[in-house]
Order: structure tokens, then sequence, then C-alpha cells
């Protein structure tokens, strides 16, 4: 009996313990792809050509963030330890809708420079020091304890030795959580490698839509099989709490 009466308290706490973590909110406020593929191994040459690969419509990254957006919401957002505000919440929230995240360029050269595609109705919230985007958006979404950040991004990795060998695309998945005080309580990165490959012309990885499109697929397929397996492990480890 003794023992039984000691084990209520524990049970009482672990309970309430659990149902507060489960009754958290956060708001997701930004989910967007880079459609720039990240060059930084590669020199002029290849920057040009990724550039010239951004402004080419016929590279669509929107079938690939749809796929990743639809596997975020419909599963890993259930190994979260917090509920998700509704996305209609946020993204027809007036003051949201109204916000300009800082670092958007709203006039001068690189306004219509936009290479970075968000899901309808979210804003395109850039990871900049500070954390001034996300305090300004706690205030918007003062409901919840905490925003998150959700973005993709790619880039090409190389095989190979000198101007020899083949590229891979390293897809990225970036999710970011914040507290009611604007500080980080965790940043997660997964990485994951196309299967195919593209060849390197003179030491130039051949940047057309036709080889880049399809390692960009499989390189995602990669990532949201290794997320589906990482990321209850990498919340676990998060250091901070809500």
């Amino acid at each position: 009996m003794k023992k039984i009466l000691t084990l209520i308290p524990l049970l009482l706490a672990t309970s309430l313990t659990f149902s507060y973590a489960q009754n958290k909110k956060v708001a997701v406020v930004t989910f967007y792809v880079v459609k720039q593929i990240g060059l930084g191994d590669f020199g002029g040459a290849a920057q040009a050509a990724s550039m010239k690969l951004s402004d080419d419509p016929n590279f669509n990254m929107v079938p690939l963030l749809k796929s990743f957006h639809g596997q975020f919401f419909d599963d890993y957002s259930k190994k979260f330890p917090f509920d998700l505000l509704p996305e209609d919440q946020v993204i027809n929230n007036d003051a949201y809708k109204a916000y300009v995240p800082v670092g958007t360029a709203t006039s001068g050269p690189f306004k219509d420079m936009n290479y970075n595609i968000p899901i309808d109705g979210y804003k395109v919230v850039l990871p900049l020091m500070g954390h001034e985007n996300e305090r300004n958006l706690l205030k918007i979404f003062n409901q919840c304890d905490g925003v998150m950040k959700v973005y993709i991004d790619f880039d090409l990795v190389k095989i190979g030795f000198g101007g020899m060998g083949v590229v891979k695309v390293n897809a990225h998945a970036n999710i970011a959580l914040f507290n009611k005080d604007g500080d980080k309580v965790f940043s997660i990165k997964e990485d994951a490698k196309s299967k195919s490959v593209s060849p390197l012309v003179g030491g130039v990885p051949v940047m057309t839509v036709d080889k880049i499109q399809p390692m960009c697929e499989s390189a995602m397929d990669e990532l949201m099989t290794e997320l589906q397996k990482d990321l209850p492990k990498m919340i676990k480890k998060a250091d901070a709490k809500l």
C-alpha cells in the first residue's frame, strides 16, 4: 500500500507534465523553398549557370515544396511534443498578412529577384541575425508559446577530383523553433544527397533543367525518408524548452 501511495504523486506529476507539453501551441510562420542552387565549391561560370537555371520557368520547385509541406503537417508534426496552430489561423491573420519581414527587398535591383518560393499564404522569413522577425511574429501570435520556421534549400556536391567527376544535389530541411522570448529552442538541419548524378564538363557542372530537376527530386525523396527516421531523436536532444 505504501508503494502504491508513493507512486500516485509521481504518476500525477508525469501526467500533468505530459498534458502541459501537449497543450502548448506553436505557430509555423514561414514555409518556403530556395529555388537557387547553392554552389559554394564552384566558380563564376557555375554561379552564372545557376542564376540562369533559377530564372528558367521550367525549373519548377513548387511540387517538391508542396510534397514536403504535406509530409510535414501530416506526419512530422505529430512527432513534436506540442501542437501546431492550424495553418488557416496563421495565413488568414490580418496582422500577419500585413507584416513585411525584415530583410525583404521592397525596392532596388533585388526587388524582383525572388528565388524564395513560399507555400501560398506564407511570408518568406529569412534566417537573419538578431531574431527581429521572430520577436515581431511572436507579438502577432501572442496566444502561442513559440514560432517555427521551415524551409528547404539545395546545393551541389562534387564527387571526384579536379575537373573530373560528377555532382550530386544535396537537399537540406531547416526547422527552427523560437520561444516566447524570441530565443532559439532548437534548430534542425537534415541533409540528404540525390542518388542520381550530373557530369562535370571542364570542371563546371551541367546546370540544365533536365539534369538538375530529377536530382532535386531524388534528393528530396532521400531527405524525407531520413527525416522520418531521425526527427524524433533530433527533437529529443534539444537542450532548451519552450
